[in-house]
């Protein structure tokens, strides 16, 4: 019987041959949909690992394998294949579709994670198998993406997503760490891979934003790669360009009706923070968070792309 929060059949037919040790003999692997219904379940549900109900086996296998596959890149191409699969014309899909009949355009934004006590005292030394070359984060201030803001101890996923409200690519930051000096390296790391030979997706027609990340610098570098800007533009950045007369320049083009779809980025975020374990932060390891963003991420591509059977009366 399927539960809340888990796998079902459909979705599992669908990540099956994608997963690590398919169809090798040893039962090394020999749980893998248990597992990884544990996994869900505690990011659902933000319970601490030792209390994992028993039907998910021991508690120890279920924070290894995910910590393990965090690690290793798992979850990271398990996610990447449904977007290529999106990308490709897949009938479950509907990337390319988006692609080929209207320009692609993504939303950034970012969110605050306030992190649970549990998140904090992360040992200096990291462990052996630490990503550390490659890491999908910035190294700013504060260890762990971990950092002081006015709500204490939090953390910052800076995103993109599309228009059917799916991420795309995120970073993580401390949670003082501004929106904008991250524009650029979001947006840098976005690939999206093609079935067969060609580069992967990297230049979106048009990045929409809010005030936040109205900056010569962002607008610039968005000019440079030939990308669209709907970017709301502050007050204070208005009043200054008006005081300077004709040395102020023109105003930046800013579409209304576009701007109106930003709402795709919090839809996404609403998503994702359905997820206990993405709203608090509890992992103590940077890369375990992003394994945990990641797998979540990989359970809203999967509820948006994979049909369920219709039941016969």
């Amino acid at each position: 019987m399927v539960r809340r929060h888990e796998l079902t059949d459909a979705q599992w037919r669908k990540i099956k041959p994608l997963l690590p040790g398919n169809g090798r003999p040893g039962g090394q692997w020999a749980d893998h949909r248990r597992v990884i219904n544990g996994v869900l379940f505690r990011a659902r549900a933000g319970v601490p690992r030792p209390d994992l109900p028993e039907r998910y086996g021991p508690w120890q296998t279920v924070y290894e394998r995910h910590r393990r596959w965090s690690a290793d890149g798992t979850w990271k191409a398990l996610l990447q294949e449904l977007q290529l699969e999106a990308d490709a014309g897949n009938p479950d899909g509907a990337l390319a579709r988006q692609v080929s009949r209207q320009e692609w355009a993504v939303t950034i934004d970012s969110t605050s994670c306030r992190a649970h006590q549990h998140a904090a005292g992360a040992p200096r030394k990291p462990p052996a198998d630490h990503p550390q070359k490659g890491a999908e984060r910035v190294r700013a201030e504060g260890r762990e993406a971990l950092g002081r803001s006015r709500g204490g101890l939090t953390g910052k996923v800076h995103l993109l997503s599309d228009d059917r409200a799916r991420p795309l690519r995120w970073l993580t930051s401390p949670g003082q760490r501004g929106d904008s000096p991250m524009f650029a390296p979001v947006l840098d790391g976005l690939r999206i891979r093609r079935r067969g030979p060609g580069r992967p997706r990297s230049r979106p027609d048009r990045v929409r934003g809010d005030k936040a990340y109205s900056s010569r610098d962002n607008r610039a570098y968005l000019r440079q790669r030939g990308i669209k800007a709907t970017i709301a533009q502050p007050d204070d950045q208005r009043a200054h360009r008006k005081k300077r007369g004709r040395s102020g320049g023109r105003p930046p083009a800013f579409d209304r009706a576009r701007y109106r779809r930003r709402n795709a980025v919090e839809r996404c975020v609403n998503k994702w923070k359905q997820f206990r374990a993405v709203a608090t932060r509890y992992d103590k390891r940077d890369y375990i968070f992003n394994g945990t963003l990641t797998v979540t991420a990989v359970v809203i591509w999967l509820r948006d792309t994979v049909q369920e059977p219709s039941e016969t009366p």
